[in-house]
């Protein structure tokens, strides 16, 4: 957990994270670029990004 490969990791699947839920979020009938609620879109979008670093600290699987 504490290598660089290990958050190298965990960044690149938190900011794919991050996109999809942004995604998905624009996804839900928002039209306009300047309908968009993007307080809501960055909450959901970083919330998502976070629990995504968290699962891979949870989900690390120990050194064989």
């Amino acid at each position: 957990m504490f290598s660089i490969k290990f958050w190298s990791y965990a960044g690149e699947r938190a900011i794919k994270t991050v996109a999809q839920a942004a995604l998905a979020f624009l996804g839900t009938g928002t039209v306009g670029l300047f309908a968009i609620d993007w307080f809501s879109l960055a909450s959901v979008s970083l919330g998502a990004g976070l629990l995504s670093i968290l699962t891979s600290i949870v989900t690390k699987k120990s050194p064989e």
